[in-house]
């Protein structure tokens, strides 16, 4: 089997508690590109929650352990909706924790909240990809789903702007 397509069981991954946070950590070596586990769907909604990730405009999922991973705005991972599956975008290495980028599933969070993460390229408050300029977005991965909410106001954008003066 190629090693971009090994399927890594969401049993092999480990959920870490600290001070009362959780965590999702790897416990292996991933190269990017490498196949970690299938999205799981555990359950479908039609509303968000906190614990749950948007994968069209009308429908959000549980995701299991999976809901342990947490946002990075340098993220090691990238959560497809469509393919449903978990990619590692950079190395990862065992004990390393598996994080992800909030507003590439999530047009508007239902508990926004504000990003430590220290990265360069730190967006500092995570509320949706609603709230961010297309100059930050384009920067990561982002899913289908939201990639057309975005085209759909960009395409609707006449129905907000005043009448120009003849």
């Amino acid at each position: 089997m190629d090693k971009n397509t090994k399927d890594t069981s969401i049993d092999s991954l480990t959920v870490r508690s600290t001070h009362g946070y959780k965590s999702l950590l790897a416990q292996q070596v991933f190269a990017p590109g490498d196949l970690i586990c299938a999205l799981p769907c555990t359950a479908v909604h039609t509303k968000a929650s906190q614990y749950t990730v948007q994968t069209s405009d009308r429908r959000h999922i549980e995701i299991g352990t999976l809901a342990y991973m947490n946002h990075s705005c340098n993220p090691n991972i990238v959560m497809d909706t469509t393919r449903m599956q978990v990619r590692a975008v950079r190395a990862i290495q065992p004990d390393e924790e598996l994080t992800f980028f909030y507003p590439s599933t999530e047009w508007e969070m239902v508990s926004p909240f504000i990003c430590l993460c220290g990265s360069p390229n730190c967006i500092h408050v995570v509320a949706g990809a609603k709230f961010l300029p297309l100059l930050v977005l384009e920067r990561y991965y982002i899913n289908q789903h939201i990639r057309d909410t975005i085209m759909a106001l960009l395409i609707n954008t006449d129905h907000f702007l005043a009448p120009s003066p003849r």
